[in-house]
C-alpha cells in the first residue's frame, strides 16, 4: 500500500507572517519540514501538516518575517576587530575623545608585542588629537601602535609598526592603495586603503584568524540577534578559506555566508563562480573605485566646503580621488567578469560612480550577459540621472543607508553643505529610477541593525533628530525588501532565501510588532524575539 498522505512538518507558527512573496504578500500560518518551507497561508494550508510531533506556536502579536539578509557585510573581518586582541575605541563603543586617547595607551601598555586599535573617528569623537607619527611614536615609543579609522580605509602607524611590517621608509605603493608621505618622500605614518592598510595591521589580524571559530561564531551571534540569517562577506581573504570551510562543517556556523573575493594581480581566482553551498557560497569579486567620505578620498565632482571640520581635516575645497582611472577599473573588471564572476565596485563619490558605470559600460559592449547583477556599494553621492544609467545597464545599488543617522549632520554642517549632503544616500531617487535597492551596515563600521537601516529609509532623521532630504524617503515595505528579498537577489540567492515560500530555506526574524503598522520613529526599536535558520531558533525563543 502507498502511503499519499502528506510528511508532518517539524514546526509550524501561527500569526502575522510578511512573506515578501508578491504572489502572497501576507499569511497566517507558516510550516517547516526538514529545514525548508512546506506551506504558507491561512490555517487551513498547514493544519494537515501537523503531527504527534510537531512543535506549534501561537506567535500573539509578534510578527514573522524572512531572516534578514546583510547585502554587505564583513563578518570575518568583524570576528577578527571585534574580538582580542583588537582594541575596539569605535564611536558606538567609546564617545568621548578623553577616553579613546586613554583607550589607546592602555592598549599600548597591555599589548607589548603590539597594539591594533580599531575605530577612531575624529568626525564623531570631537576632540581627538592629530595621529602623526610623532604622536603615535610618543605614545608608543617601543611598542608596535596601529590605529584603524573606523572607515576601514585608513591606518595610522608608527615607527615600530612599520619596522615589524617590513616597510622601508621609501616603500612602494602597492596597488590600490598608497602611503602618505613626508615631502622628503618617506612613510609618514599613514596607509591609505586595503592593501596599504592591510601591510601594517596584517600581523596581529593574522594571529587572530588562529581563532576564527572562536570569533566568528561571535560576530554570528551578533547578527542573529538583529534578525540576520545570510550575510555577505565584501572583502573575503582566500587564505581564509580552508578555516571557513572546516567550521562550516562543524554544524556551528548559524549564519549564510556569500563571499566576495578580493580582486588581485593576477585578476584570477583559485575557484570558479558559485562554488560552494547554500551555506557558503563564493559568489563574486570585490573592487574599491575610491575610499571614504570621512577621510577625503571618496572621489565627488563638488568640493568639501570651507568649515571648521574640513580646514583641520585639510579637506576644504578638495575633492578626493579615486583609487583608479577608468582604463584601470576596466582592466581589473574585464578577466574576472569574462571568466563569469558578479563584481561589485566600492563607490561613494558620484565621480567614482561616473568611472565605474563608463568602465561596465564598454566591458558589456565587449561581453555581453544577461542578469549579470554587476553592483555598485554604498552610493552616498549617486544622482538620479547615475541611478537611471545604472538600471539601463543592469547595475544594481547596495546603499548604506546608515549613514544618514550617524554621519547624516557632519555631511551638511562640516562636509558637504545642505545641497549635497541632505540628498545623501538618495533611496527614493534610485526606486524612481528603478533600482532594487538593498541596504547594509558595512560592519564594524556601524553596528549590523537592519532595523536601523529600515528606519532611517522611511525617515531620515539623524541623531540629532534633523531630516534629511525629505523627499527620498521611502515606504515602510519599500525599505523591508531592501533587508530581505533584494539582498538576496544582489547576492545570487533570492531562489533560496529572502521571502517566505514553499520550498525555500526556514530563514525568520520573528519582531515584537508588525513594522507596517507602528509610527516609522519606532521602527529602530522594535525588538528581535527569535532569529531561526532552516528551522532552527539560533536566537532568542519563540515562546
Amino acid at each position: 500500500m502507498v502511503d499519499n498522505a502528506p510528511k508532518t512538518a517539524d514546526l509550524v507558527l501561527f500569526g502575522d507572517v510578511i512573506t515578501m512573496d508578491d504572489e502572497r504578500p501576507r499569511a497566517q500560518a507558516v510550516a517547516v519540514r526538514e529545514g525548508r518551507i512546506a506551506a504558507v497561508g491561512d490555517d487551513d494550508a498547514v493544519i494537515p501538516l501537523i503531527g504527534p510531533t510537531t512543535v506549534t506556536v501561537d506567535m500573539g502579536r509578534a510578527c514573522v518575517l524572512p531572516g534578514f539578509v546583510e547585502a554587505h557585510g564583513h563578518p570575518l573581518y568583524s570576528a577578527l576587530l571585534l574580538g582580542e586582541p583588537v582594541v575596539d575605541i569605535r564611536p558606538v563603543t567609546v564617545a568621548d575623545a578623553a577616553q579613546v586617547v586613554e583607550a589607546v595607551r592602555k592598549a599600548v601598555d597591555e599589548h607589548p608585542d603590539g597594539a591594533l586599535v580599531n575605530g577612531w573617528d575624529p568626525l564623531l569623537q570631537r576632540g581627538l588629537p592629530e595621529p602623526t607619527r610623532e604622536w603615535l611614536n610618543s605614545v608608543a615609543p617601543d611598542t608596535s601602535l596601529v590605529i584603524l579609522h573606523n572607515s576601514g580605509h585608513v591606518a595610522f602607524f608608527n615607527d615600530v609598526a612599520a619596522r615589524q611590517a617590513g616597510l622601508a621608509r621609501d616603500a612602494p605603493d602597492p596597488e590600490g592603495g598608497s602611503f602618505g608621505r613626508e615631502k622628503s618622500g618617506e612613510l609618514n605614518g599613514t596607509a591609505f586603503e586595503a592593501p596599504a592598510v592591510m601591510a601594517v595591521a596584517g600581523k596581529v589580524l593574522d594571529g587572530a584568524m588562529t581563532r576564527l571559530p572562536e570569533l566568528l561564531s561571535a560576530e554570528c551571534a551578533r547578527m542573529n540577534a538583529a534578525g540576520i540569517t545570510t550575510s555577505s562577506e565584501m572583502a573575503f581573504d582566500p587564505k581564509l578559506r580552508s578555516a571557513l570551510t572546516a567550521f562550516s562543517r562543524s554544524g556551528e556556523l548559524t549564519t549564510r555566508l556569500r563571499l566576495y573575493e578580493m580582486s588581485n594581480p593576477q585578476r584570477a581566482s583559485e575557484v570558479s563562480p558559485g562554488v560552494g553551498n547554500d551555506l557558503v557560497r563564493q559568489v563574486g569579486i570585490k573592487i574599491w573605485a575610491d575610499g571614504s567620505p570621512w577621510v577625503g578620498n571618496a572621489a565627488n565632482s563638488f568640493p568639501y566646503i570651507d568649515s571648521e571640520v574640513t580646514r583641520a581635516m585639510g579637506l576644504a575645497g578638495t575633492r578626493g580621488k579615486a583609487n583608479y582611472t577608468e582604463d584601470e577599473i576596466l582592466e581589473i573588471s574585464r578577466p574576472y567578469f569574462e571568466n563569469g564572476w558578479q563584481i561589485a565596485a566600492h563607490a561613494n563619490g558620484d565621480d567614482a560612480i561616473t568611472l565605474v558605470l563608463d568602465a561596465w559600460e564598454r566591458m558589456l559592449a565587449d561581453t555581453p550577459r544577461d542578469d549579470h547583477r554587476l553592483r555598485l556599494e554604498h552610493v552616498g553621492a549617486m544622482t538620479s540621472d547615475q541611478f537611471r544609467r545604472a538600471t539601463e545597464l543592469g547595475v544594481t545599488c547596495s546603499m548604506f543607508v546608515d549613514h544618514l543617522y550617524y554621519w547624516g549632520d557632519v555631511l551638511v554642517d562640516d562636509l558637504f553643505g545642505s545641497e549635497r549632503g541632505a540628498r545623501w544616500a538618495a533611496a527614493g531617487s534610485a526606486i524612481a529610477m528603478g533600482q532594487r535597492i538593498s541596504f547594509h551596515n558595512d560592519a564594524p563600521v556601524t553596528p549590523t541593525n537592519p532595523l536601523r537601516n529600515i528606519a532611517d529609509a522611511v525617515t531620515r532623521r539623524t541623531r540629532s533628530g534633523r531630516v534629511l532630504g525629505p523627499d527620498e524617503r521611502i515606504g515602510v515595505l519599500e525599505a523591508l525588501r531592501a533587508e530581505t528579498i533584494n539582498s538576496a537577489w544582489h547576492l545570487h540567492s533570492d531562489d533560496v532565501i529572502g521571502a517566505i515560500k514553499p520550498g525555500m530555506h526556514a530563514d525568520f526574524v520573528v519582531l515584537s510588532s508588525n513594522p507596517l503598522f507602528v509610527e516609522p520613529d519606532e521602527i529602530a526599536d522594535l525588538r528581535v524575539l527569535a532569529t531561526i535558520m532552516e528551522g532552527r531558533t539560533v536566537f532568542g525563543k519563540l515562546r
